[in-house]
């Protein structure tokens, strides 16, 4: 028999957010599943549990849309009432308004931005505060954010500072838990993923190839790795591990100069430069001068 090195066997984990077969969530419950843990599913509609018990029959599946404070409670009570003790929590759980088109971040209306808020960053703190009373005194919480919240994506848009602040939030829960808890708070951070919910994005498929040519071994990172990570945090082998942000970018951010990429639209610059009349450019400089 295998040696259970990342001691998940018997733990119990909840996990938010599975939606289907490319979520972030799955393939994170999935390998705590294969590591013998008991996972509890949680999706956000009826609907969405009809779908996602197709694909994972046999599981135990509840419902709790976070956007209302009494589902929050209910979820709560039935999971009180499954007696015992959750050791995770995996909070992947992230909502953005595109309705209209992507828009410049300036034009991001009040309405979008708080909703965006209250389900993907504010969530996390709910869902942690209901269920504080249930949360084993060691008890890991994981949840998903971006790579980086500094670089600024016309493709992200608005939602880049809401992970921020959920980022953020990782701190100041770690700290207040801490009064009566050892509960841990850490996120992982991948880079661009090939998700359904990313599909929704104007403009992500292009950033998606984009980053594939920036990441150094020139292959994106696959959902698979992210999860790999968040369940290293939900284990008791990373207990000094908390209110951290662990980047997952296959090494993306130190290869945005990379040589090759800078020289193609130098060799372009070059090409054009070539190409225009020396009247044009001869004319050019004497106007300035």
């Amino acid at each position: 028999m295998p040696v259970d090195f990342l001691q998940l066997a018997d733990r119990t984990v909840v996990v938010l957010g599975v939606a289907n077969r490319k979520s972030v969530a799955f393939h994170i419950a999935q390998i705590l599943e294969a590591c013998g843990a008991r996972v509890i599913y949680v999706v956000r509609s009826a609907e969405r549990r009809e779908k996602v018990a197709k694909i994972l029959p046999g599981r135990r599946i509840l419902v709790c849309d976070v956007e209302f404070p009494d589902q929050i409670e209910q979820l709560r009570a039935e999971l009180a009432s499954l007696g015992g003790p959750l050791h995770g929590l995996v909070h992947s759980i992230a909502f953005a308004d595109y309705e209209g088109g992507q828009k410049a971040f300036h034009e991001t209306s009040k309405s979008q931005f708080l909703r965006a808020v209250d389900i993907s960053c504010y969530s996390l703190m709910s869902i942690s505060n209901a269920l504080k009373d249930l949360l084993d005194p060691g008890a890991s919480v994981v949840t998903i954010s971006i790579s980086t919240t500094r670089m600024a994506s016309e493709s992200y848009g608005f939602m880049g500072p809401i992970k921020a602040a959920l980022d953020s939030s990782l701190a100041f829960l770690a700290k207040s838990f801490s009064r009566f808890s050892q509960v841990r708070f850490n996120a992982v951070a991948p880079g661009l993923l090939k998700t359904s919910a990313s599909a929704g994005i104007p403009g992500y498929v292009d950033a998606y190839l984009y980053a594939e040519q920036v990441i150094p071994r020139r292959k994106a990172v696959g959902t698979d790795e992210a999860a790999n990570v968040a369940a290293f945090l939900l284990s008791p082998r990373s207990s000094g591990i908390n209110a951290q942000t662990i980047v997952v970018d296959a090494g993306m951010s130190i290869n945005y100069f990379d040589a090759e990429l800078i020289s193609r639209p130098a060799a372009t610059s070059d090409q054009r430069g070539a190409s225009s009349p020396p009247s044009a450019v001869s004319s050019d400089c004497t106007d300035r001068g």
